[in-house]
């Protein structure tokens, strides 16, 4: 089947939503079915914002440094529950989310009304799962309970944010990351078995309510703009992709997989064959390259001043895939 689609996964390096917009809208003006924000401004380091907010909580205390080996990355700050405070008491603050896509929503509104942004188009949201930030900043012996409470929080935002905006003009899309570093053994985890992983994203389908379409970015990471690993084939994006498929109570929409920049043997995409997703599921595939070089002058700088430095929070910057769509 030809591609039909074009799809964006998040973030985009450029300095606003409008900015963000407007690029998309004339340089692909057929086949875009939704629209990010860019998850500029401070989500522009994806979940290292969030990381900073956990770091600024009385409910934490600094538990020394965790390794990233197999990467570049400095080594980042690990916490653990402040003396005395139980899980249960911890008081997460605002998260950031929903007032950030409330407001690119206006944006998107108004592009859309003056033409810019063509009708029956969506304004897509991003949500990391609720196991990213958590599973490689707190202690092993509190992750577990920091992951419950922050899923809750997590997904109060999200349901927070859907309370504010019209479902027919929306939808959502769960960055699948840190899972498949936990799967593949990547950035100092242990290898899990895809059990472990699969209820977690069922519930990240299923908190979006049905009349919203939702998606899975399967993501490999893009740590100075590289996969933590170059999968060898699609096997373990299609293994995850069945999981959620059977476990979720609704259809998952779309599935954006990785495809390493350089990619065009035909053995890397064969696992596609077992793929068990429904005919109301799009696949995309393939990466658009990053070329540093071929940016306009002064992004790079940009982007260095909007990055947090060394500790909580670092995240490394780079645009996520894209590409077209079944």
């Amino acid at each position: 089947m030809p591609p039909s689609s074009v799809h964006f996964n998040g973030s985009v390096n450029l300095p606003d939503t409008e900015t963000v917009m407007r690029e998309i809208s004339s340089r692909i003006p057929v086949g875009v079915r939704r629209v990010p924000d860019g998850e500029t401004g401070e989500r522009n380091y994806w979940i290292g914002f969030q990381v900073q907010k956990f770091a600024a909580m009385p409910d934490f205390q600094p538990a020394g440094m965790r390794d990233m080996p197999g990467s570049d990355l400095p080594p980042r700050p690990l916490l653990r529950l402040s003396d005395g405070v139980a899980a249960e008491d911890v008081h997460w603050p605002d998260l950031g989310y929903a007032d950030a896509y409330a407001d690119s929503y206006q944006v998107f509104r108004r592009l859309q009304d003056d033409g810019t942004i063509p009708p029956g188009v969506r304004f897509q949201m991003q949500y990391p799962t609720p196991l990213a930030p958590v599973a490689g900043t707190f202690v092993p012996e509190d992750r577990d309970r920091m992951l419950a409470s922050y899923q809750a929080a997590l997904f109060a935002d999200l349901d927070r944010v859907l309370g504010r905006l019209p479902h027919e003009q929306v939808a959502v899309q769960w960055d699948v990351a840190v899972e498949f570093a936990m799967l593949e053994g990547g950035f100092g985890f242990s290898p899990v078995p895809l059990e472990q992983i699969t209820p977690g994203l069922a519930r990240c389908a299923d908190q979006v309510p049905g009349d919203v379409p939702v998606g899975m970015h399967l993501c490999y990471g893009d740590a100075g703009h590289h996969h933590f690993k170059q999968p060898e084939s699609l096997a373990m994006q299609v293994q995850v992709a069945n999981a959620v498929t059977a476990a979720a109570r609704r259809p998952v929409n779309w599935f954006s997989f990785t495809v390493p920049q350089a990619q065009i043997d035909s053995s890397y995409f064969a696992p596609l064959a077992d793929l068990r997703t429904g005919p109301e599921t799009e696949l995309y595939f393939a990466l658009v390259p990053y070329y540093p070089a071929r940016q306009p002058a002064g992004t790079t700088a940009q982007l260095a001043a909007l990055a947090p430095g060394p500790g909580p929070g670092a995240w490394p910057a780079g645009p996520r895939a894209r590409g077209p769509g079944r």
